[in-house]
This record gives C-alpha cells, structure tokens and sequence, in this order.
C-alpha cells in the first residue's frame, strides 16, 4: 500500500497539520466498510445534505452525535422477533458507526428519517470576525470602483 508523504507542503504551510492528518487517515482507511452507502449533496454555498440508507431502522435505533469538527452517525442493530423461518436474510440490519469530518463553522441543522433514509442538513456560519474585511491606509478607503470610460458615454448618450 502507498503512503501518501505531505513533507514537502507541512515544510511550507502554518497550520494545516489537522488537514494533512485527515487525508493520510483517510488513505489508511480508504479499504473500510462501506456500510450503509451514503450521499453527500450541496445545495448553496453553505447549506449541505447527508444522505444515509438506513432501512430497517428506527429513530430510536440511530444515534447522532456533533462535536466540534467531528459527526459521528450510529445505528445499534436490534433483535428482530420474527414468527418464521428465515430461508434468506438480504436486509442489512447491523450496527453501524459512520464518521464525518466537518470543516470549522459547520454544524448541524436538522436530521431527519423518513422512507428508509437518514438526512441531514448541515450549515456553515462563519462568524463575522472571521468574514474578509477592508483596511483602510492612512484613515483613507482603497481602491475605489472607477467608473469606466464606456459607461460614461453611455450615460451621456442617454441624455
């Protein structure tokens, strides 16, 4: 198996060491259970959407935990009391654990079950200290919008 070496970008970057931890542990990783299949969906810049297959659950089954950077999703598998024989079991019903790392400012909206699916919608909100800002030089504003010498003349057309 190939390790992926990040050495030259950790010489070279401040403070991504958490990011270069993850993508190695997710190449470590990368042959695990894929079970229950799940979707990932963006829907806005900052509105996103997990999707996980979880029939045979209930909402008591599930157990979803949201800590900072971290979403750990579980289903507990409970004793099915069936009256037959079963001949064939091709419904999964195991307990699971799914993890999902968050980026900072994510954190969980809603979740949902409904027709054998997990949903759950996910925000960013990225506090406004964080958000760019402009500095003014000298107490002056920068770099004003210059109206363009087209739109002058369109403007004195239209006169």
């Amino acid at each position: 198996m190939s390790r992926l070496d990040f050495t030259p970008y950790r010489r070279s970057t401040v403070g991504f060491d958490r990011l270069f931890d993850l993508l190695e542990s997710q190449a470590r990783n990368n042959g695990g259970d894929n079970y229950p299949p799940f979707n990932i969906e963006r829907s806005g810049a900052d509105n996103y959407r997990i999707t996980l297959a979880v029939a045979g659950f209930r909402p008591q089954d599930i157990d979803i935990t949201a800590q900072q950077n971290l979403l750990i999703i579980q289903g507990r598998k409970r004793e099915e009391v069936g009256t037959g024989e079963l001949l064939h079991v091709g419904i999964a019903n195991r307990g699971f654990e799914r993890r999902f790392e968050l980026a900072d400012y994510v954190r969980v909206e809603n979740a949902d079950l409904a027709d054998g699916l997990l949903t759950i919608d996910l925000v960013r909100e990225v506090p406004d200290a964080m958000k760019p800002k402009k500095i003014a030089v000298n107490g002056q504003p920068t770099l004003k919008a210059v109206p363009s010498v087209e739109a002058d003349t369109d403007s004195a057309d239209a006169a």
